[in-house]
């Protein structure tokens, strides 16, 4: 619960590298997200080339931030091979948030940038990161040590809680 009510949005980061083994931690994380009839259709490309890094900061108006970071991660997800390619995005978002809670919990920050369903983005990382057929970007996620703290704020509103009884 910690890191729900401490995950922020991180857009700055310290210019050092993040451990091999904490990228791993947060990679199992979001493997470990439920899917549509288990079907998992997630890939995980991990860009730390700072060329690429900065390719990829150009893809939307929203994206110059990842050029500051140390490490991106890309999730993909399969279209093909998998049971209900119509739930792929949900179960892409539900990796991602498993993704941006472990990245907290390990005193890291990182900030979602969406791509998918946008198809002008999709086609710029698919581009840039010379994706196979069949598979899709689905976000951006930029991460590093944080240079900047933000608090979060209380989204909780009572009143839009409906008892049907």
């Amino acid at each position: 619960m910690n890191s729900i009510f401490h995950r922020t949005s991180i857009r700055k980061y310290e210019a050092r590298p993040v451990e091999p083994e904490k990228i791993t931690e947060i990679l199992r994380a979001g493997m470990q997200a439920p899917s549509a009839v288990n079907q998992q259709p997630w890939e995980f490309y991990v860009v730390t080339n700072p060329e690429v890094i900065k390719t990829l900061s150009n893809v939307s108006p929203y994206s110059h931030c990842v050029a500051g970071a140390p490490v991106v991660i890309v999730p993909v997800y399969k279209t093909d091979s998998i049971p209900v390619p119509s739930m792929a995005q949900i179960d892409m978002s539900i990796a991602q948030e498993n993704i941006w809670l472990q990245t907290d919990a390990l005193g890291l920050g990182g900030v979602w940038i969406g791509i998918a369903p946008f198809e002008d983005r999709m086609e710029y990382v698919s581009k840039a990161l010379n994706l196979p057929e069949g598979i899709q970007p689905f976000s951006l996620f930029p991460l590093g040590y944080p240079a900047e703290t933000r608090k979060q704020q209380d989204r909780f509103f009572e009143d839009r809680i409906h008892y049907v009884k």
